[in-house]
């Protein structure tokens, strides 16, 4: 009984370790790397080249080439890209819902 005990918390071991080796993401791609944090000025919907303020970015401009839509075709935020090469996306009222990283090494 001792020994499937054991066993049966080896594999538990060697499953806990092998999921978090999965959870590893590279700097360039991590929040915390200061060119993807909402805290730097390009990414921040402070900044007006990012703002729904800027008619670029508004809903209400339908020529607008940076929309990003659902399924259904709604229009549910925009997208801009940082100079540093980052892609935030916002949603309708400025707030930053995710970002791609610099694809620039």
């Amino acid at each position: 009984m001792k020994f499937l005990i054991m066993v049966f918390i080896l594999a538990q071991a060697v499953l806990l370790v092998r999921g978090a080796g999965a959870q590893v993401t590279s700097w360039d791609s991590s929040p915390m790397n200061f060119q993807n944090n909402p805290m730097n000025y390009n990414n921040s919907p402070m900044n007006y080249n990012n703002s729904p303020m800027n008619y670029q970015n508004s809903p209400m401009n339908y020529n607008s080439t940076n929309g990003v839509y659902d399924n259904t075709g709604n229009r549910i935020g925009y997208e801009v890209q940082s100079p540093q090469g980052v892609t935030n996306i916002f949603d309708n009222n400025g707030n930053r819902v995710g970002y791609s990283p610099s694809k620039k090494q």
